[in-house]
């Protein structure tokens, strides 16, 4: 059961890799033999990437940001501008196989699947960069840094989040998640608390490795951003993400767990950009707040209960053991 594509790939400064990876694109597209516009969002490129688009695909749709406002905000341009069913949110870095979309029609015969992606492999050495991702917790910190994926090709595998990088989403669950949080701008998580969000309105996330893509590798944050800098707004919002998912009765403990084992023994160790993380996220508590209070009205309006405790345990749940590869 194939269904249209609406392609959203945000761009700043990247009319290389679109020069590089859009014909890959375009391949994949035309393989999977459905209806699909592409639109790509500029976020204020100083580069000549719009005139290149215009000149080589006048058809594309170019949606131009007035300032240069992050991955969240152009993503969500992106998804209003888009008219098909489902949405691909593609980095401009990533180079789609021609079968791309293949094994990832039948996720969408179910009602409650909120997105699939594929398997990311790193361009150079074709190593598994993203699989399908656990929850793991230790006290009420939550990491998502293990991968793993199923053996044979039969089974259908469940993973926390999609990755930003390729994620294939129902359009109107989309909607009405309110697209991505801008709060995670510039960039970093907010593909994690899209999934989270997904997940506790009763939808559901999945990977699939028979589906392909190759990630050159957060060229943008790595060409134009300092690499402390890019530090200090990951773990921002990480920080921001438990906040806004915790229990509100969980947050003092949370608070004491994070500022007792993970501040203070890196100021110990000299690292001050640790702070800087932290006291960039006590500023944006009052746009936290509002966050949690948003998605807990949306939670009631479709009476769910579902806290980010009950999500790992759902992913981990029908996943037989034997046939998991951890990475």
């Amino acid at each position: 059961m194939k269904k249209s594509v609406s392609v959203i790939i945000p761009n700043f400064n990247g009319k290389a890799l679109l020069e590089e990876y859009l014909p890959y694109t375009l391949s994949a597209m035309e393989n999977a033999d459905t209806p699909y516009e592409i639109i790509v969002v500029d976020d204020a490129s100083t580069d000549d990437s719009v005139d290149f688009l215009r000149a080589r695909y006048p058809w594309i749709i170019v949606v131009q940001n007035e300032k240069n406002s992050g991955f969240s905000y152009s993503c969500n341009q992106g998804l209003h501008a888009a008219r098909h069913e489902l949405v691909l949110f593609l980095n401009s870095d990533v180079k789609l196989t021609p079968d791309y979309f293949t094994h990832q029609w039948k996720y969408f015969e179910q009602g409650d699947t909120f997105g699939v992606m594929g398997k990311i492999l790193e361009m150079d050495s074709q190593k598994i960069e993203v699989a399908a991702r656990s929850l793991k917790n230790v006290g009420l910190k939550f990491k998502t840094n293990k991968l793993f994926y199923q053996r044979g090709d039969n089974g259908q595998t469940p993973t926390a989040f999609l990755s930003g990088a390729n994620a294939l989403i129902d359009a109107e669950k989309m909607r009405t998640l309110g697209g991505f949080d801008e709060i995670f701008s510039p960039y970093y998580s907010e593909d994690l608390d899209l999934g989270l969000r997904a997940w506790r309105l009763g939808w559901k996330c999945y990977y699939e490795h028979q589906s392909t893509c190759y990630h050159r590798g957060s060229f943008t944050t790595k060409t134009q951003c300092l690499k402390k800098q890019v530090k200090q707004i990951y773990f921002r919002n990480r920080f921001m993400v438990h906040a806004i998912h915790l229990e509100t009765h969980m947050l003092p403990f949370w608070f004491v767990q994070v500022v007792f084992l993970e501040l203070l023994p890196k100021l110990l160790m000299g690292q001050f950009w640790y702070l800087k993380s932290y006291m960039s996220f006590i500023g944006q508590l009052d746009a936290i707040h509002s966050s949690k209070e948003k998605f807990s009205h949306l939670m009631k309006a479709r009476n769910r209960q579902m806290s980010i405790f009950d999500i790992q345990k759902q992913v981990k749940k029908n996943l037989p053991k034997k046939k998991l590869v951890w990475l």
